[in-house]
């Protein structure tokens, strides 16, 4: 077994996941009474999950991750990003394409510090409907962490634009850039 296949199951087995006794369904193993505690899927049940193991602690790349208003800092698919409302659930960001002729926006939906983690539904701009994607880091120790990142969506809606395969193959390189950008901003220079 490959030295990051075995870190990636790790990390899986780490962020604390659980089968759900009521519907099978996979749900985040958090604290139900906080409040604007929300649970959303992450792993198995998502339809594109990454997981990329960083050599940099778990508070390291959760600090550059939490910020919530600097996603352009980590896709070049993203020009600009406009936050609005808290920094946590309930705020809003417009994200403005490289080529200025699209947007999409977002709004957080969940929000965890403890256990460094985020949800945030794409409510305009994108072409399916109820997408949900989540952040997860997770503390592997000797400063290293894995950086996860699901993606779910209830339904793709047909358009002139771009196929289901062409969103998912979007989707999957825009990810992989993401998280190798912020493994890179977390292994530089010191915060």
């Amino acid at each position: 077994m490959k030295l990051t296949t075995y870190f990636a199951m790790a990390a899986i087995l780490l962020m604390g996941c659980k089968k759900s006794e009521k519907n099978g369904d996979m749900e985040q193993d958090m604290d139900m009474n906080e409040p604007n505690t929300e649970v959303y899927s992450i792993g198995e049940d998502a339809r594109l999950t990454r997981t990329l193991i960083i050599d940099a602690s778990a508070d390291r790349v959760w600090g550059l991750l939490r910020e919530l208003d600097d996603v352009d800092k980590y896709s070049s698919t993203i020009a600009k990003v406009e936050f609005t409302g808290n920094k946590g659930v309930g705020g809003e960001r417009l994200c403005t394409s490289a080529d200025g002729k699209g947007f999409f926006k977002e709004k957080i939906v969940a929000f965890d510090d403890r256990f460094r983690t985020y949800s945030y539904s794409l409510v305009e701009g994108v072409p399916v409907k109820g997408m949900v994607n989540t952040f997860k880091v997770v503390n592997l120790g000797y400063g290293k962490s894995a950086l996860i990142w699901s993606s779910n969506f209830d339904q793709f809606m047909e358009n002139p634009n771009m196929t289901e395969d062409e969103f998912m193959a979007f989707m999957d390189s825009a990810s992989k850039e993401t998280l190798q950008k912020i493994s890179e901003a977390a292994t530089s220079a010191p915060m």
